[in-house]
């Protein structure tokens, strides 16, 4: 079966289903596999943070803020087990640290802290006053709140409510943390806990942004490799004549004749909102004509199942872009089937697939 970008907009309109499903069959599914990401944590790394913490706060018979402080100095990883333990996520511990104790902690900073103690093993053996005196503001409170909540146990309260802390290892206070540091947690319990926790979800979130630039990437690799002259805009970037600039203009903002989206997402809402910006441009490319302004074309590059969820959208975007339509699958015919063919040099540094 042909596919969209290689058929004429006549063929396409009296074969549109056919070309839906010919676009379906080649989306991936992305969320089985994730970027590392610059300072991703191995487990070993993890695991070793964790004897540290363990060692100095003997078992977590002795869980103060002055052994935390000890564990932190030898090696920064240790703020991420101890954030582990809690249970929460940086804004949410920063959120607490504020309530409890009156620190402000914007949640910028909070992250900030949890990305440094990754890249850094010795972060917080560094700090010293008054040279950091708000950072270590912030982390005296962090701690402060995490000893108390972690050392209080489940509170009473309402029955049909659940309490972030009832946790195996928090659920009874320390006595819960030292149990499960001297004996196996039984595995039941460890599935439970990752059912209600989402397995990866704080890794997931912090790479959001590398897994968006996949394609991005993939398609700036291909026009440089070309020779093409392309404008790569930024993240919320303002460009004049555009409600949202597109991802990519070639060559230029100013004279385009290819404007190109780039997306992988596995959320239907954020593809319908993807769907939406390039079915503007659309409009925007068909208004020009009737000014009778140069045509641009308008080239849509998408992945993940979020595209496939909605049957009408992929109609609608086939039919706008006039079959240029492409995913991670058929990137490499995205020069040869569209005008970016025009720009290629007469000698190539590099012959296209």
């Amino acid at each position: 079966m042909p596919k969209p970008f290689e058929i004429s907009l006549e063929y396409l309109r009296d074969h549109l289903d056919e070309m839906v499903e010919a676009t379906f069959a080649d989306l991936e599914s992305q969320f089985l596999v994730l970027p590392k990401g610059p300072n991703f944590v191995e487990y070993h790394d993890f695991q070793a943070a964790y004897e540290v913490l363990k060692r100095h706060t003997s078992a977590f018979r002795s869980l103060t803020e002055s052994a935390i402080w000890t564990s932190l100095r030898e090696d920064s990883l240790c703020f991420l087990v101890l954030r582990a333990v809690l249970g929460m996520t940086p804004p949410e511990w920063a959120d607490l640290a504020h309530s409890e104790r009156g620190v402000e902690v914007p949640q910028g900073a909070a992250r900030s802290l949890d990305s440094r103690c990754r890249s850094n093993h010795t972060y917080f053996a560094r700090l010293s006053r008054p040279r950091n005196a708000t950072t270590l503001e912030r982390v005296d409170a962090l701690i402060s709140v995490a000893v108390q909540y972690i050392g209080q146990g489940i509170p009473a309260g309402a029955e049909d409510t659940v309490y972030r802390l009832d946790k195996v290892d928090t659920g009874e206070g320390l006595t819960s943390l030292q149990h499960v540091a001297a004996q196996h947690v039984p595995y039941a319990m460890l599935l439970y806990e990752r059912y209600l926790g989402r397995p990866f979800a704080s890794h997931r979130d912090s790479v959001s942004e590398l897994v968006g630039d996949v394609m991005e990437s993939a398609i700036e690799q291909r026009l440089s490799r070309a020779d093409i002259t392309f404008r790569k805009t930024g993240r919320a970037e303002r460009v004049p004549g555009y409600d949202q600039a597109p991802d990519f203009f070639i060559p230029d903002e100013f004279s385009p004749t290819v404007v190109l989206e780039a997306k992988i997402t596995g959320d239907d809402g954020t593809a319908r909102d993807k769907v939406t910006r390039i079915l503007h441009l659309t409009e925007m490319r068909d208004e020009r004509v009737r000014k009778g302004l140069a045509k641009f074309e308008v080239v849509a590059c998408i992945d993940g199942r979020g595209f496939g969820l909605r049957r009408e959208d992929m109609r609608r975007m086939l039919l706008g872009t006039e079959g240029k339509v492409f995913t991670l699958a058929t990137l490499d015919q995205l020069i040869p089937h569209t005008r970016l063919r025009d720009f290629l040099p007469a000698n190539p540094s590099e012959p296209q697939a």
